[in-house]
């Protein structure tokens, strides 16, 4: 059973404190020799959340915390399209983490045998729940066409394939993806979308209010199928949202 709850912020600085004591709580429950799984998030809204974290790294346990990517551009490290460089220089650089807790998608190599790749080490690392592993919290955005990770409108075949990992295709730059799929997202103990500004608003009230063709955005397809599913925006992402 599933869970959705809404948390509206005046400001993005508001949402990223809740974040940062919503993974410090779920991390206390962690038992003796547990780790924490978190799959991150490209964009502007968690890059801000990276760079709170980062000033308020004593509040977590980062020797306990293991990183992973819900989807990466298939570009070097460095690049500054990178969600990699991104994480890399709003966090990684100011806390203390163990090297062999990060887990990059390698966007230099071969797509398609990445996305094998990363699936493997997703399944190497991480317990399973109904044969499928099972992040503790997965981190999103959502994009102004109703996109998440590097899932896009009409393209619903990597969405829904039963691969952990996909190739995709940015349908108007023509960039490649490799994203998680729906169905390692879904999978997850807690999902968080990280949603602000009031260029999404239109879409965020289309898929939360279940508007005419909300259905068909991946977004929207976002369910937890045994955990729960938080929205995090400020007052302009939520502006139109009937609450």
């Amino acid at each position: 059973m599933s869970t959705r709850s809404i948390h509206v912020f005046p400001a993005v600085n508001d949402l990223a404190a809740f974040f940062a004591d919503l993974l410090s709580k779920e991390m206390a429950r962690l038992k003796t020799g547990e780790f924490f799984s978190l799959a991150l998030s490209g964009g502007s809204t968690p890059k801000a959340v990276f760079e709170y974290l980062s000033q308020h790294k004593q509040h977590i346990p980062w020797q306990r915390l293991q990183l992973f990517w819900g989807d990466e551009r298939c570009v070097p490290p460095e690049h500054p399209e990178s969600n990699y460089n991104m994480v890399q220089n709003s966090l990684l650089r100011h806390i203390s983490i163990p090297s062999g807790h990060i887990f990059r998608i390698k966007g230099e190599a071969e797509p398609q045998a990445e996305s094998v790749r990363y699936a493997e080490t997703i399944v190497e690392k991480i317990p399973s729940v109904n044969k499928v592993p099972r992040f503790d919290l997965v981190m999103l955005g959502m994009g102004e066409d109703g996109h998440t990770a590097s899932l896009f409108p009409g393209n619903i075949n990597v969405g829904g394939s039963q691969s952990l990992f996909e190739v995709a295709t940015h349908p108007v730059s023509g960039q490649r993806r490799i994203t998680a799929t729906l169905e390692l997202i879904n999978n997850a103990k807690t999902i968080v979308f990280l949603v602000t500004g009031q260029s999404k608003a239109e879409m965020l009230s289309r898929i939360l209010e279940k508007k005419e063709g909300w259905e068909r955005y991946p977004a929207s397809m976002v369910k937890a199928n045994h955990g729960k599913v938080l929205w995090l925006t400020d007052n302009a992402a939520a502006s139109k949202l009937k609450i």
